[in-house]
């Protein structure tokens, strides 16, 4: 399962809303500030509903962790996978340190601070718009699976009106855009 940077696809968006997190006073952490690169799975019609989040430390311009995050309850991992492998289960759902990836020494410390910056509702509602945006372009305009309880509203969506996912800008300056790009295309 491929994962690739969301701000390959989306750079000016990644730039304006590339979270940070600043150690200071952390016995477990150098004092610096680390980005939270979000990486997303680029496979067409895979689901998986995750975000992988490559922590660098951006003094030093290196990759100190890989933190997988999935924000579906257990139900839904469990379908996706196709049998309930708690382990696996576990690993999917997150947040986790990705066990495929390298680790620093502050991985774990990192891990714990991802933990208490993904209480933030904002945030996580941020990152499942940057995933449905992201797998809007890797499926060419197929719409993107949901399940039943996250549909979006069937009624159209005026020019003027804001967007739908949630981007706080009108539709025609945010997912408008990519509408018109994919109608041409065809």
């Amino acid at each position: 399962m491929p994962y690739e940077p969301f701000h390959e696809r989306f750079p000016e968006i990644a730039k304006k809303e590339t979270r940070s997190i600043i150690a200071l006073n952390d016995p477990d952490l150098p004092e610096r500030k680390y980005g939270l690169i979000e990486a997303y799975c680029n496979e067409p019609d895979c689901d998986c509903r995750r975000v992988f989040f490559h922590v660098h430390d951006w003094q030093k311009r290196e990759l100190v962790a890989v933190i997988a995050y999935g924000w579906e309850d257990r139900e839904y991992y469990v379908e996706w996978f196709g049998r309930d492998d708690a382990k696996v289960i576990a690993e999917l759902q997150g947040p986790v340190l990705n066990v495929g990836s390298p680790q620093s020494e502050f991985a774990p410390a990192l891990l714990e601070q991802v933990k208490y910056v993904l209480q933030d509702e904002r945030y996580v509602a941020r990152i499942k718009r940057h995933y449905r945006m992201f797998k809007e372009t890797v499926d060419d305009g197929q719409p993107e699976r949901v399940r039943s309880s996250e549909k979006r509203p069937s009624k159209k969506v005026g020019r003027n009106d804001p967007c739908p996912c949630g981007s706080g800008k009108k539709y025609k300056r945010c997912c408008g855009r990519r509408a018109r790009r994919r109608k041409r295309r065809r």
